[in-house]
């Protein structure tokens, strides 16, 4: 029986190292400091920092570095009774630099890493079952036994009355080539009811690089409740079957984009399950959003991922120009 409120996440939690120093390639980095992330995982904490319940489902390396991210979810209020130890692999890590240009440099560390050994005999269908909001990523979707527990997850949430939440989360250098990451992103593309997606993904899934209503048309389907398109700093473009629009971010000064659009996830749909009416009221669907784009702004604001997740006030505190 789904929980009127709990928002499961599915999949990665990794370790970023992030340089002592902005603005170099990783070579250059004198040193770094580790930082806990991985999408799925940074939605489940900002939604608990927002005042939401959220649990957490994947596998880490029973090290040092897996049991300090277990203890990361626990003292941030996620529930890791899904959560599972792999004695013979790793967690992964992820080498990680903002260039002077402000984009970011990755470098992945998964040979294979736990996460990825993560089979469908130990998901927790108990949690599973209860999730409100069932949100996951596509790096889980790379290599087997990993994806079909992601498969099987999906579809036991979805019959137990789930919402499906879908953010791709593209990594290229994690996938084999290009074509493939693009045929396995919309392998399960027809499953999700929210799918939220950047501009530079959008140019990716659809080879056009317009944000134009007919392009991102074409990654809309039917059954979809609502399909949204972060523009960074511009805000978002959101698409129901009834109504379509844009909603503005907040002038903010942009430190470390790092977690941002998982900020703005957990945002939305920690304010969705309170009110699913919003798919079909435009007006309440847009303040959803506005408080959307406060958690990425903020979160943009600070550097590393979970330390900046905003909490609610923080966002109410932005939105009405405190």
């Amino acid at each position: 029986m789904a929980d009127s409120n709990l928002i499961v996440s599915f999949g990665e939690m990794l370790i970023d190292f992030v340089p002592t120093v902005s603005g170099v390639s990783l070579a250059e980095a004198p040193g770094f400091v580790k930082a806990p992330g991985g999408a799925p995982a940074n939605v489940a904490i900002a939604v608990a920092r927002l005042g939401g319940r959220s649990a957490f489902i994947g596998k880490l390396g029973d090290d040092e570095f897996g049991r300090m991210l277990a203890a990361i979810l626990r003292q941030n209020g996620v529930t890791d009774a899904g959560v599972v130890f792999d004695s013979g692999a790793r967690t992964a890590l992820a080498f990680v630099t903002l260039r002077a240009d402000g984009e970011r440099e990755f470098m992945f560390y998964r040979n294979p890493s736990a996460d990825m050994l993560l089979t469908e005999q130990e998901l927790n269908l108990d949690i599973i079952r209860k999730a409100a909001v069932f949100h996951y990523g596509s790096i889980s979707l790379i290599a087997e036994p990993c994806r079909t527990a992601h498969l099987r997850a999906m579809e036991v949430a979805k019959e137990a009355g789930a919402l499906l939440s879908y953010d791709p989360n593209l990594r290229l250098p994690l996938w084999p080539s290009a074509e493939v990451a693009r045929e396995q992103i919309l392998s399960i593309w027809d499953q999700a009811d929210i799918i939220k997606v950047s501009d530079v993904e959008l140019e990716f899934l659809t080879g056009e690089s317009s944000l134009e209503d007919d392009v991102v048309m074409k990654l809309w389907r039917d059954h979809l409740k609502l399909l949204l398109v972060t523009i960074g700093d511009k805000g978002c473009k959101y698409y129901t079957k009834d109504f379509r629009g844009t909603v503005d971010s907040f002038k903010v000064v942009q430190v470390d984009t790092t977690g941002a659009g998982d900020a703005f996830v957990g945002a939305l749909v920690s304010k969705l399950v309170q009110d699913l009416s919003a798919f079909q009221d435009e007006k309440k669907l847009r303040e959803v959003l506005k408080f959307a784009n406060g958690g990425g702004a903020i979160t943009a604001t600070k550097k590393g991922a979970i330390p900046s997740l905003p909490t609610e006030e923080e966002v109410l505190a932005l939105i009405h120009g405190a």
